[in-house]
């Protein structure tokens, strides 16, 4: 089977479904429902007003993914109420990542599960982790996602301590069109973005993964009112409280690309060999001290600038994903011909299962 075989499905369109044979599915023993998300042991469906919506039904075809089909390996993560086990395809002998979050958890946490799978099983984006199939079986939801094989940048900057800026500028282009996607095609705050958040292969890629706590906006005005999120990159505007949107994400980004070209987090604690005493004084740190820049002696002008159009308190003077695409820092080294791959694999060779 190629590649290509396992991508995500194929939206097929279908006449709306028998009302009956509808109910009958809907309170079939072992079906997770959510709003409009339906999951069961076959995989994922997603309904509307009691049809199924004519341009989202997912229907098993002979590519079809099953739990039975892949051997456990070992487990590479947790976190987000879940674990994440590092699985192997028994046909093909391709590597994947299965999520398995148990459903024992508070209804807000299993709201922001559904949204995740919405959002992933729609998304399909070369910057943007795949998810392939969702399964809700034995009480756990089961989510078979592309497996990344260099771990996080968290994982890599403990390696590195500190990465370049030519490399970082190709990261950054990366997640910059990732982010793209994500505001401008998806219409979708991530919320959550950190270095652990950001996925690296062998190949060079770099992906935006979790997307348990993002939202899909219904409106179009790119504002969103709720409060959830990592807290040492919140953006000022979140942490008060108030409307927030794309360019939450910014600060967000901003912030990422300053811990990674320096190795410590951008803001220190008022006793550093105490560390924070809780997280609000972290969060009336971000409030109330200056944005944190790069330091010019240490760092080109065009990163700093970089750094500056995304760390502005006032969301309104950051720039967009797609403004700071033209920005000169991201292609101020595209005559070195940087290559990701050999620099990811140098510092973390790949497993030797591949």
């Amino acid at each position: 089977m190629n590649k290509g075989a396992l991508a995500p499905k194929l939206k097929l369109s279908l006449p709306p479904p028998d009302e009956v044979a509808l109910s009958k599915f809907l309170t079939q023993s072992g079906t997770f429902k959510d709003g409009d998300l339906l999951v069961n042991k076959d995989g994922i469906r997603i309904i509307s007003d009691k049809h199924v919506e004519t341009s989202t039904v997912i229907k098993p075809t002979d590519n079809q993914l099953s739990l039975a089909d892949f051997e456990y390996v070992k487990v590479i993560g947790k976190g987000n109420g879940g674990v994440v086990r590092l699985v192997q395809h028994k046909w093909t002998a391709q590597f994947f990542a299965l999520k398995v979050i148990q459903m024992n958890i508070e209804e807000s946490i299993r709201r922001h599960i559904a949204q995740e799978l919405r959002i992933n099983q729609s998304s399909q984006c070369p910057y943007v982790v795949i998810c392939y199939e969702a399964f809700f079986d034995n009480g756990a939801i089961s989510i078979i996602l592309e497996y990344m094989d260099g771990g996080s940048l968290q994982d890599f900057l403990k390696i590195v301590k500190r990465i370049p800026e030519p490399y970082l500028a190709a990261i950054c282009k990366q997640v910059l069109k990732g982010l793209w996607y994500l505001h401008h095609e998806k219409h979708i705050i991530h919320r959550d973005l950190k270095p652990s958040n950001l996925l690296i292969n062998h190949r060079g890629d770099v992906k935006i993964t979790d997307f348990g706590v993002s939202v899909v906006l219904a409106s179009t005005s790119g504002a969103a009112n709720t409060f959830v999120g990592t807290y040492n990159y919140m953006s000022p505007e979140r942490i008060e409280g108030g409307s927030h949107g794309y360019r939450s994400d910014i600060w967000s980004l901003g912030l990422v690309l300053l811990e990674c070209a320096t190795g410590d987090f951008p803001y220190t604690p008022p006793r550093p060999e105490e560390g924070w005493d809780n997280v609000y004084e972290l969060m009336e740190t971000i409030v109330d001290q200056p944005e944190p820049c790069a330091p010019p002696d240490q760092f080109s002008p065009e990163f700093c600038s970089f750094i500056s159009k995304c760390v502005q308190k006032d969301p309104k003077k950051r720039l967009s994903a797609n403004e700071l695409m033209r920005h000169p820092f991201i292609s101020m080294y595209d005559h070195l011909d940087i290559d990701l791959a050999s620099y990811f694999t140098a510092v973390r060779p790949p497993p030797a299962t591949f």
